[in-house]
């Protein structure tokens, strides 16, 4: 009984202290401070710039001025021609006259010169409308090549500072604007490398002062 008592007041003593209240909780299959800390204590997250998911379809592409087309009517000659979209973003057709192309898709354009022509000129016209040369975007400021360039659809900040030679070495990743061709408030924003760009944009790369 005496034995029993003391091993006891031991135990007891023992579960005080920090160190050994550990050793009892292994004896007695406890999780331990460590093992409580390694499940609630994680390492920051580092906030990642992710790329933008780009929608490449073209037939999602909004058609503007100075894009290039090309409109096959099949079985007929002399409708199947190539155009460039005016300053209004429209162009001359046979028969339909001036026909408005601006902000249409390919798909609602290709439905338009059908059902015109089908209205009193072509039984049946098969008509199919292509996109030869889109209009540009332009680039200025701390690249090498600065100018306007055919824009591509999936065009990011990144491609076009490529497609205009590279930044120079005074440029600032940091102060890169874009103007959006369809503000009409024509504010230049604040944007970065992943950032997509849209046909008509313009990109400005400022200075970097160290």
């Amino acid at each position: 009984m005496q034995n029993l008592r003391l091993c006891l007041v031991l135990l007891s003593m023992l579960a005080w202290t920090p160190v050994h209240a550990g050793l009892l909780d292994r004896f007695f299959g406890l999780p331990t401070d460590k093992e409580n800390n390694s499940a609630i204590v994680t390492s920051p997250s580092l906030i990642v710039d992710q790329p933008i998911v780009v929608n490449n379809n073209v037939s999602d592409y909004r058609l503007g001025a100075g894009d290039k087309l090309n409109i096959t009517v099949f079985g007929e000659k002399e409708l199947s021609m190539e155009i460039r979209l005016s300053d209004a973003g429209s162009f001359l057709y046979p028969f339909l006259g001036e026909v408005q192309a601006k902000n249409k898709t390919i798909s609602e354009l290709q439905f338009l010169l059908t059902s015109s022509l089908k209205d009193g000129y072509l039984v049946d016209p098969k008509v199919y409308v292509g996109i030869l040369e889109y209009r540009p975007f332009f680039i200025n400021g701390e690249v090498g090549k600065p100018g306007g360039f055919a824009y591509q659809p999936g065009l990011t900040v990144r491609k076009a500072i490529s497609l205009a030679g590279g930044l120079t070495p005074r440029a600032s990743l940091t102060k890169i604007y874009v103007v959006h061709e369809n503000d009409p408030t024509g504010t230049p924003r604040l944007t970065t490398l992943n950032a997509v760009i849209q046909p008509g944009d313009t990109i400005t790369i400022e200075q970097s002062f160290f």
